[in-house]
């Protein structure tokens, strides 16, 4: 049985969710930080429940639940965690896609703006910026990239690492580094950065999944069932990802209720 986005929120709209307001903790991963706050906001203006949101790197946030980290939602920055924490028993119910992000190359020197790529290709920077490919999906694709350039040999003496895709922004703000692969999302907003083209890595597909302290919370249902609606699909999709949690909508049927009415 294929179960999706829409098999979950289809289950919920049978649950009665209390009125009272409550509280759900989330874990996030750092690329989605700007874009989670948004849709925190949006959520908090139409439902009386509040979300406590940590942020960090999906490998390290992966690692505190196993260990007991009280979070009732999991949005990873990639497939492999939630689904791993699924067949381990650590999760409620299925993971979902809730985006698919991109990469930027992207400096805040003004001399090296409008010209990253040709910078990278030719060596022209001292140090480049990229996430702990072990540790964030975000840097992984980031590899695949440099692998496709064949730059990889060429540019690793000049590598640091970002513990996550936050810390490798600040590595490139901050000047420490003077290009960085950084997720779209954060420099959406600016004028000068070159767009990764999508066939240089693999998809970053962005799943999220409910976990077993979560399954009997009114707020962490409900901001799954938010997080399925248009006005929260328009949000992530100003933020540079792309969203098509509905894609196979209609091909999808109900054969149970995944678990997240009990």
């Amino acid at each position: 049985m294929k179960i999706t986005f829409l098999t979950i929120l289809f289950a919920l709209s049978f649950l009665t969710l209390p009125s009272q307001a409550e509280t759900t903790h989330i874990a996030v991963a750092s690329n989605f930080t700007v874009t989670m706050k948004a849709l925190i906001s949006a959520f908090e203006k139409k439902y009386p429940h509040k979300i406590k949101a940590s942020y960090g790197s999906s490998g390290k946030i992966y690692a505190q639940i196993k260990h007991g980290a009280p979070f009732q939602i999991f949005f990873s920055a990639d497939q492999e965690k939630p689904l791993a924490l699924y067949n381990g028993g650590f999760a409620q119910s299925p993971p979902f896609t809730y985006a698919y992000g991109a990469l930027a190359l992207w400096s805040s020197q003004a001399e090296l703006r409008q010209h990253e790529i040709i910078r990278l290709k030719t060596g022209e920077f001292n140090k480049l910026s990229l996430a702990n490919p072990k540790l964030a999906p975000y840097g992984i694709a980031a590899l695949e990239v440099l692998k496709k350039l064949e730059l990889v040999e060429s540019t690793r003496k000049k590598w640091i690492k970002g513990e996550n895709i936050a810390q490798t922004y600040q590595f490139v703000g901050t000047g420490n580094a003077d290009l960085g692969f950084v997720a779209l999302s954060q420099v959406i907003n600016k004028s000068d950065y070159w767009p990764v083209p999508a066939n240089l890595h693999n998809a970053i597909r962005q799943d999220a999944v409910l976990l077993k302290s979560g399954q009997n919370n009114p707020a962490a249902k409900a901001f799954i069932q938010f997080i399925g609606d248009k006005e929260s699909q328009d949000i992530i999709e100003s933020y540079g990802y792309s969203y098509d949690g509905f894609a196979d909508m209609n091909n999808t049927v109900l054969e149970n209720n995944t678990g997240l009415s009990e």
